[in-house]
């Protein structure tokens, strides 16, 4: 597809996703925000699902769940995305690569693979699959990676998930959304952020390889991998080469022919970062991951973020945000043949990225992947509860998402 769009199709994109799509409360359907026009009366013969605000949450919520934030102020959003064309996309992704893994590109490597193994405890009420299979990713500093690929008992339909965690959460959360995606023949790559739930160990000291040391499971603690950040090594590999490795796994033994991705908080972080750095992911699900540095500081949460999120304007991690900005991130997710992106945020959340700022970059994100030409991108506000979850009415919205519009 040609970089050009049509006129009909910028003014889709324009009258259908910037307006309905990203200033509703509950957005409108992400395939009408840039989707192509022969894939609109599809969409239209079954319409995204749409939940009313929750108001009796509402009512007890201050005014800053609901109003625009003062940093939203004076901010030019158009200039907070360096992306133009497929060309702008294809560089900066080259640059974040590099910066990565150092020039070696991006990794062609298989982990270690145990098929047959039990479901974890975590995830043992699972039902429905007919395989399980441990893989076991080795990573700089003495560190494996663990993930748990689930093959569905129902004929297969060929596309590979995954569910990502973040920092710690309901496992109800998980068990729900994975065993949603098995019921419709998906295979599910299941995985966790680094030393959080499967990767709870210890790492070797970065000037004492002899030495090991932990660097705990809060929130914070992945603020020790500065220590590790050189100009021959990024620690942001622990967070993004085990979904590399992993989807290298499923291609080889399952051939899918998409991959989609959902992750929460953290593992909404790296969702968005994985989808801009790897094309191989058709569909991407960030919930409740992120938000561009000026709406960072609140009100109504202080979403400052973890290490790998940049803190206060990138400064934890300053050679990858220099090459990106989050605009960039959500525009690289999305842009591709057949590629999409759906940025759910819980309007009522009680962790971060709350409240309705996001309503101030949606249209332009979504504008700007429109005059690309290629892929859509959408926001999906979810003011149904208060709490930090892909809620149920958000996995509804993604599972109409993936079979309104297969990603095939």
């Amino acid at each position: 597809m040609s970089s050009r769009p049509s006129r009909r199709h910028v003014l889709v994109g324009g009258a259908l996703g910037v307006g309905a799509g990203a200033l509703a409360s509950v957005a409108g359907p992400m395939s009408q925000a840039v989707a192509a026009p022969e894939s609109l009366s599809t969409a239209q013969a079954r319409p995204r699902p749409v939940a009313p605000v929750n108001q009796a949450i509402a009512d007890q919520m201050p005014l800053s769940y609901k109003v625009q934030p003062q940093q939203v102020v004076g901010v030019d959003v158009e200039k907070e995305i360096g992306i133009y064309t497929v060309a702008d996309i294809e560089d900066k992704r080259a640059r974040l690569i590099d910066y990565i893994w150092k020039g070696a590109g991006l990794p062609t490597t298989l982990p270690k693979a145990q098929r047959g193994v039990a479901l974890p405890p975590e995830i043992a009420t699972v039902t429905g699959v007919r395989q399980v299979t441990k893989l076991t990713i080795p990573l700089r500093y003495g560190v494996n990676a663990t993930q748990y690929l689930l093959e569905p008992q129902r004929e297969s339909n060929h596309r590979l998930s995954i569910y990502h965690t973040g920092h710690g959460e309901d496992p109800v959360i998980r068990v729900r959304t994975v065993q949603a995606l098995l019921d419709r023949g998906y295979a599910v790559l299941c995985s966790d952020m680094p030393f959080v739930g499967w990767n709870v160990q210890q790492i070797q000291d970065p000037n004492d390889p002899n030495k090991y040391v932990d660097i705990g499971t809060g929130t914070k603690a992945h603020n020790r991998f500065t220590a590790y950040e050189t100009s021959s090594f990024s620690a942001m590999t622990f967070f993004l080469e085990p979904l590399a490795v992993g989807i290298n796994y499923a291609k080889k033994v399952l051939s899918p022919q998409s991959v989609a991705i959902v992750g929460l908080s953290g593992g909404g972080w790296i969702t968005t970062a994985f989808a801009a750095i790897d094309t191989r992911v058709t569909r991407s699900y960030p919930t409740a991951g992120s938000f561009p540095f000026y709406l960072r500081p609140g009100p109504p949460i202080d979403s400052t973020g973890d290490w790998e999120q940049g803190g206060i304007g990138g400064a934890t991690v300053p050679g990858f945000y220099a090459i990106v900005s989050f605009g960039d991130l959500y525009v690289m997710g999305a842009v591709g043949p057949r590629r999409g992106q759906l940025q759910i945020l819980n309007r009522f959340d009680a962790c971060c990225f709350a409240g309705v700022g996001a309503r101030s970059y949606a249209p332009v994100v979504s504008h700007r992947v429109a005059l690309i030409g290629q892929g859509h991108w959408d926001l999906q506000e979810d003011a149904t509860h208060n709490k930090h979850q892909v809620s149920p009415y958000a996995l509804e919205v993604i599972l109409w998402d993936l079979e309104t519009n297969p990603p095939d």
